[in-house]
């Protein structure tokens, strides 16, 4: 039996970099969250609905989404629209389907001859299922 001394090494020396990598694992993480949620935040057109006590809010199975803003200015799929390309729009949705539902979203500061405007182009073009989006209020 030996009694020697086992060989002397030298130990490691500590590390002293900060290892990077979960720390871009997350931020790449973060980005691609981010691109992701960015076009649902900023796509939204801001109303101030009136408010109704009562009503369900249904769905309709075909239906066309009309927003009228504080200015007047009238959408239909978050894009800004004129009266006459409204006009042909829902005059092809009425020869689609003559069942098809008007969604009107009007802002409540929107003067009401604005409103009765697009319904009468609704009306004129053949679509007679005309539905008012209000925010409903729980009592």
């Amino acid at each position: 039996m030996a009694f020697g001394r086992l060989s002397a090494r030298k130990s490691d020396v500590p590390m002293s970099e900060i290892n990077v990598t979960p720390l871009v694992d997350v931020m790449l993480v973060l980005l691609v969250i981010f691109i992701v949620t960015a076009p649902l935040m900023s796509s939204a057109i801001r109303l101030d609905l009136p408010s109704s006590e009562g009503g369900d809010p249904g769905t309709a199975p075909q239906a066309i989404a009309l927003v009228v803003d504080a200015q007047g200015t009238m959408f239909v799929n978050d894009q800004a629209i004129t009266a006459d390309a409204l006009r042909l729009k829902l005059r092809a949705a009425a020869q689609r389907n003559p069942m098809t539902e008007l969604e009107l979203r009007a802002d409540a500061s929107v003067p009401y001859g604005r409103v009765v405007e697009a319904m009468g182009l609704a009306q004129k073009a053949g679509l007679t299922r005309i539905g008012f989006v209000a925010q409903v209020v729980s009592p």
